[in-house]
């Protein structure tokens, strides 16, 4: 299946936002960026890195830019989704109601183009090292497929993984909870993906 039929049927899944989708997803598509699918939701890259995405949630849907701290938001209407927690990434909703300008919503993408172009954006902060457990080592040992698999995925989701094994108290829980997650791994989903686009 290519990409732009993966965009399309991630569309024709929010059926209430579809227009809304595909009037963003329209002028994304005359910009440089490149259409692309990442952590199952449209995404938009320049050289190889996310610049904007899109979802479709229950109440609205979103257009989001990865590095929209920097953006001058002009018009009000970027929001911190996760106040605390999220430090660069910015999103317009979307709602029933609104009426989208496509004017407006040009200029936000090619300032975040060119603001990606300039290399501003936060950089993250250092991750904690993960920690395999023995039962994944193993695992990985029997399983050279599963190891390349694993080592595809973010830190965060590889720490994700780890986590889950090692919190296991009883060996038996430790062995029907890989069980679970090695087609996950294989899939190169992470353990809470499923919860992430509600």
């Amino acid at each position: 299946m290519t990409t732009s039929e993966k965009v399309s049927n991630y569309i024709n899944k929010h059926p209430k936002w579809e227009a809304a989708l595909t009037l963003l997803r329209g002028l994304l598509n005359k910009s440089e960026l490149t259409e692309e699918v990442k952590w199952g939701a449209p995404a938009y890259t320049l050289n190889g890195k996310i610049v904007i995405g899109l979802a479709g949630f229950k109440n609205h849907a979103a257009i989001w830019f990865h590095q929209g701290v920097f953006l001058k938001d002009t018009a009000g209407k970027l929001l911190n989704a996760q106040e605390g927690k999220t430090k660069a990434l910015r999103q317009w909703r979307i709602e029933k109601e609104d009426t989208i300008e496509p004017t407006i919503v040009t200029k936000y993408i090619e300032e975040a183009i060119a603001n990606s172009k300039a290399g501003k954006e936060v950089k993250k902060a250092r991750t904690k090292k993960v920690v395999i457990p023995t039962e994944l080592t193993e695992a990985f040992k029997n399983n050279p497929p599963l190891k390349h698999s694993f080592d595809t995925l973010t830190p965060g989701k590889q720490r994700e993984y780890a986590e889950y094994i090692s919190e296991a108290k009883r060996e038996a829980t430790k062995q029907s909870r890989l069980e679970k997650i090695t087609p996950m791994i294989q899939q190169g989903v992470g353990l809470h993906d499923k919860y992430k686009n509600c």
